[in-house]
């Protein structure tokens, strides 16, 4: 980006059996072709003068393997695929070989019609397909898997195909040109095969999809085609066939297919932004819970209770008190609504105080010593339950209930102070469960006995 050297590669002495990078020799022997980028594989493919070619990682300045392909020819070009496969096309054999791309080695080699030029490179499909026109008038697809297929739309007698077809913005179809030629002949000369012909007389532009033959667009040239660039810029420039086909791919022209319902192949989005922001922000949110679970987990887990018990006996235990506050919830809510109702013995009133305490004890321990935090020393600072009185002749819970002449102004049992409650609470253990349920059937035999 900032055009700073990260790494580079030279020869190699006797990496993968090649002196020097190298097999047969080190005199003369250099890089000869331009660097091919892979990003599917985040490789890098150069052959040399003798033949081999490199894949080298975009990583680190290694190679991973060298595949000496001077047996067929030392002029070859390279296609990366999309697929885990290297395409490499030998012109002058007429010859496409598919290699794995992680170890070199060859998978399969598919013969072709003769090529036009060593310049002439197949293109692959987001299907995996890999096509490459010849000079017999033949479109040649290679499936993923090693199958051929031969495609033409006109007579292949009369046409040649000199261009490298162009992918379509779909990634599912492509574009390919047949030139129409004056006096084709083809001769077989030992293994080769020669096209030649005088002059072209036309263009056939078809757009089809190599994976199942269907073809959605054909033009010809001479013909609508040239009607369309009159209309445009490109009357002004003298074009060739792989101009004008470029153009074609590149061009904002309404293709219509047979059934005239317009252009059938959506293109690829490159950028789909809110797809990238909702990936995101989706992203983003399990990140947080995760890390919200990591930091519940930690805590969770250096709790001295749950240590000392271990985690079935300490879920236990919470669960044994949340039960009893409950039931001491629902006693202390049926004493306040007797002692509402109707007049109660002050033992009753007594009673609700050691029920409330009893509570807050309990709650403590739920909120301290058996919560699912982090430990805390701190005691619950809360009020009472029961309300205050400002006189002797106010109501102590509303109504129904007046203090007699005989009994005291204030109770430490009955008007149970928060700040005393606090500090008393602080020092209390409930280990006795069955003096708890105790209290509970004591608390409802007074209802009872006030019934």
């Amino acid at each position: 980006m900032h055009g700073k050297l990260h790494w580079s590669a030279g020869a190699v002495l006797y990496q993968y059996g090649y002196s020097l990078g190298c097999r047969k020799g080190v005199k003369d022997c250099s890089f000869s072709s331009s660097p091919v980028v892979d990003r599917c594989e985040a490789s890098l493919y150069i052959s040399n003068n003798a033949g081999e070619l490199y894949s080298l990682s975009l990583r680190s300045p290694h190679f991973n393997w060298v595949q000496d392909l001077s047996s067929f020819d030392k002029n070859f070009t390279v296609t990366p695929g999309n697929n885990g496969r290297l395409y490499v096309t030998v012109p002058p054999l007429s010859l496409v070989l598919t290699l794995d791309v992680l170890k070199g080695n060859i998978l399969w080699q598919t013969s072709i019609g003769p090529l036009g030029s060593a310049e002439c490179e197949p293109v692959v499909d987001s299907n995996g397909w890999v096509s490459i026109g010849s000079l017999d008038g033949f479109l040649y697809s290679i499936s993923p898997t090693g199958a051929l297929k031969k495609y033409s739309k006109a007579s292949e007698q009369d046409y040649v195909i000199q261009v490298s077809p162009h992918l379509d913005c779909s990634g599912n179809a492509i574009y390919m040109s047949q030139t129409e030629m004056e006096g084709k002949v083809v001769r077989t000369v030992g293994e080769s095969t020669c096209v030649s012909a005088m002059k072209p007389k036309g263009v056939l532009f078809t757009m089809l999809v190599p994976a199942t033959g269907v073809i959605h667009w054909s033009e010809s040239y001479p013909g609508k085609v040239s009607s369309m660039l009159s209309q445009s810029d490109l009357k002004n420039f003298v074009l060739d066939e792989g101009l004008l086909l470029s153009f074609i791919a590149a061009s904002t022209f309404v293709v219509v297919n047979a059934a005239g319902t317009g252009k059938p192949l959506p293109c690829r989005s490159k950028r789909n932004e809110r797809t990238i922001v909702l990936f995101l922000l989706l992203e983003s949110i399990l990140l947080v819970i995760l890390a919200g679970l990591v930091r519940f987990c930690c805590i969770f887990w250096t709790k001295k209770k749950l240590q000392d018990q271990g985690l079935g006996s300490f879920l236990e235990k919470r669960r044994s008190l949340q039960l009893k506050k409950k039931e001491f919830d629902r006693t202390i809510t049926q004493l306040e609504k007797k002692a509402a109702n109707e007049a109660v013995a002050h033992e009753v009133i007594e009673e609700i105080g050691d029920l409330v305490r009893e509570r807050e004890s309990i709650s403590r321990k739920l909120s301290t010593t058996y919560s699912l935090g982090r430990d805390i020393g701190k005691g619950l600072r809360s009020e009472s339950l029961l309300p205050k009185s400002s006189s002797d002749d106010d109501d102590i819970f509303g109504k129904g209930y007046h203090r007699s002449s005989s009994e005291p102004t204030s109770s430490s049992k009955a008007y149970a102070n928060p700040f005393f409650m606090e500090q008393e609470l602080t020092q209390e253990e409930l280990n006795d469960e069955g003096k708890v349920g105790d209290d509970q059937q004591q608390a409802s035999a007074e209802i009872e006995a006030c019934g």
